[in-house]
């Protein structure tokens, strides 16, 4: 019978290994069409500005490297396909402001622990708008373009995974409201970016 411990294991080290490569279909696609429709740039940096929150929020409590481990990860494919959004929008001259502010926060959240609790809320709300920003922007197009189907199924498994992982160990509230949340919101884009290419198959 497999232990809880096992199950533990095998969670943390599925989702770092789905995390590696959750981006890779998303950035490939905009790569093999050059072209950015269906991805909402607004999405993938507040999508960045939540991983990086919530980064820190974990570094400064000292949770376990392996409850957090891709996030790192993470952070450096969602740089990439915001370079090539950047790229294919015509507004790469916007990339050194945005990393200068991503930089600033960083230092700025560690100064007080009210600030990164406070963070640690405002990082949910964050990442949540960041599903609901890619939600409207699906509606209003009624077309999921270059929008990987794929990298959201993935999202949504690690979010399941977190919900356990969090629950096996911290048992902090504040992270596993944001895993439970964000479950619902990227099973719920997964649906929605499949509903629409499938529209436009039949379409064509």
């Amino acid at each position: 019978m497999v232990s809880e411990l096992e199950i533990l294991i095998f969670a943390n080290w599925s989702t770092l290994v789905a995390c590696m490569v959750l981006k890779f279909p998303q950035i490939l696609s905009v790569m093999a069409a050059k072209s950015a429709e269906g991805v909402s740039l607004q999405s993938v940096l507040l999508e960045l500005s939540g991983f990086l929150l919530f980064l820190r929020y974990q570094m400064y409590y000292n949770y376990p490297l392996e409850t957090y481990l891709e996030y790192p990860m993470l952070m450096i494919q969602d740089a990439v396909l915001l370079m090539l959004l950047f790229h294919y929008t015509g507004s790469i001259k916007n990339a050194l402001p945005y990393a200068a502010i991503f930089f600033a926060a960083w230092n700025i959240l560690a100064l007080h622990r009210w600030i990164i609790d406070m963070a640690m809320y405002l990082c949910t709300a964050i990442s949540a708008s960041s599903k609901f920003v890619q939600l409207q922007y699906l509606w209003q197009t009624q077309d999921s373009g270059q929008a990987s189907a794929l990298t959201w199924a993935l999202a949504t498994y690690t979010s399941a995974a977190r919900i356990f992982t969090t629950l096996m160990t911290t048992g902090d509230n504040a992270v596993l409201l944001r895993f439970i949340l964000l479950l619902i919101l990227n099973l719920w884009v997964t649906v929605v970016i499949l509903k629409y290419k499938k529209k436009t198959t039949k379409t064509e």
